[in-house]
């Protein structure tokens, strides 16, 4: 198999398989997810293939992207490809290494994926995870991303040709579905995380925190949680608001918190790298994601911070919006509210954060529920079996 990589596991001679990782934008701050699934593989070798590098690769891993040479000719492989998704380059790249199967993360990316995949005649895996499932026509229009231009005008072409379709929820699936995708061929597979990586939170019964991590854009809710952590604030003063991450509404927010003499108590942290993150949810109370539909149509897929904090023992408050309700059961693991409900939100992030007894029983609840359903091990076992299935099926 031209494909195949032979490594030394003790006295045995292993052979893997090697799986193409593709991603327009690679190694993207927001996305560790991405790579932190594929170096949970066993027994496929994962080669991460993109357009462009965002960020920096895991130690040892193979990439291959448009950008490795230099200058002008970089930008014209670039360009070329984000024009016309013609694979050329990406064809010589791997000519020395070739794989044996891609596994393309977003529906927009995999339209580009596809070319390839047809030209080195393997089969095609695709992941969606949120918005390539939920943004409405409008909003793929006005985007001004060629990247988007392109989904909607060959999403038909992935259906047809794609092997097969995960999606990150029972609800992501559905909308796929929507769209015209085959449903013998579209699954749901959670993309998992790895508890043992997850640092324990800190003992419940210090300063009170509500964490919030998300981008800052409408479809967060995070204005949402603003309002309702002015009025948790009337009853409980001694409370904090810790906001992680960036985005065009920053300014908007941050006046929102002027207007309402919020300083001093709601925390504007930034974009943090995602190990400094996992270490500022340890001391969170809960975490809070009120996440509602964006006016483009933009959803939530899953929200891979709920399985983090959830990993951790640590209470959940969300809204009842898209796979959300997959990892939050209302009363259990935390509470769901309805989008937008200011009054509703502040009446279970008060609960979460002054009753202790109910703060760690749901916690603990979320913690055996990421063990039982969400674990990596047991997803990506999962996930190499589905690969294992399309290579048989293609040959």
């Amino acid at each position: 198999m031209p494909g195949s990589t032979i490594y030394q596991k003790g006295s045995a001679l292993v052979q893997l398989k090697r799986v193409g990782i593709f991603r327009n934008q690679l190694f993207k701050f927001s996305e560790p997810f991405i790579t932190q699934q594929a170096q949970a593989l066993t027994h496929f070798e994962p080669v991460y293939i993109g357009r462009k590098l965002l960020g920096r690769a895991p130690e040892g891993a193979r990439y291959l992207s448009l950008d490795r040479s230099q200058g002008t000719v970089a930008r014209g492989h670039q360009t070329v490809n984000a024009l016309t998704r013609y694979p050329g380059e990406y064809v010589r790249l791997l000519r020395d290494g070739p794989v044996d199967i891609i596994h393309a993360h977003f529906g927009v990316d995999a339209v580009y994926a596809l070319p390839l995949a047809r030209r080195l005649g393997v089969p095609l895996v695709t992941t969606f995870h949120g918005f390539d499932a939920t943004t409405n026509r409008k909003g793929l229009l006005t985007s001004g991303s060629p990247a988007w231009y392109h989904y909607l005008l060959f999403r038909k072409q992935l259906a047809r040709g794609g092997d097969v379709f995960l999606c990150v929820s029972s609800y992501i699936r559905e909308r796929v579905l929507a769209l015209g995708f085959p449903e013998e061929r579209t699954f749901v597979h959670y993309t998992g995380i790895d508890s043992a990586l997850i640092p324990p939170r800190l003992p419940v019964g210090g300063t009170k925190k509500i964490v919030h991590v998300a981008r800052l854009v409408e479809k967060k809710g995070t204005r949402y949680l603003i309002l309702a952590f002015k009025e948790l604030l009337r009853e409980m003063p001694d409370c904090e608001l810790e906001i992680i991450g960036e985005g065009p509404l920053e300014k908007e927010l941050k006046d929102l918190v002027d207007s309402l003499t919020l300083n001093g108590k709601v925390n504007f942290l930034g974009s943090l790298p995602h190990e400094t993150v996992l270490t500022r949810l340890t001391g969170a109370s809960v975490l809070a994601l009120p996440s509602v539909q964006a006016a483009t149509g933009d959803m939530e897929g899953l929200g891979m911070v709920l399985l983090e904090a959830a990993a951790m023992g640590i209470p959940l408050v969300g809204t009842h919006h898209g796979g959300i309700p997959e990892v939050i059961v209302h009363g259990e693991t935390g509470f769901l509210v309805e989008e937008k409900s200011v009054t509703n939100l502040k009446k279970y992030l008060l609960e979460l954060v002054a009753d202790d007894d109910t703060n760690v029983r749901m916690g603990l609840n979320a913690k055996v529920m990421i063990q039982n359903r969400f674990e990596m091990n047991c997803q990506s076992k999962t996930l190499e079996r589905i690969y294992e299935s399309v290579l048989k099926d293609a040959s």
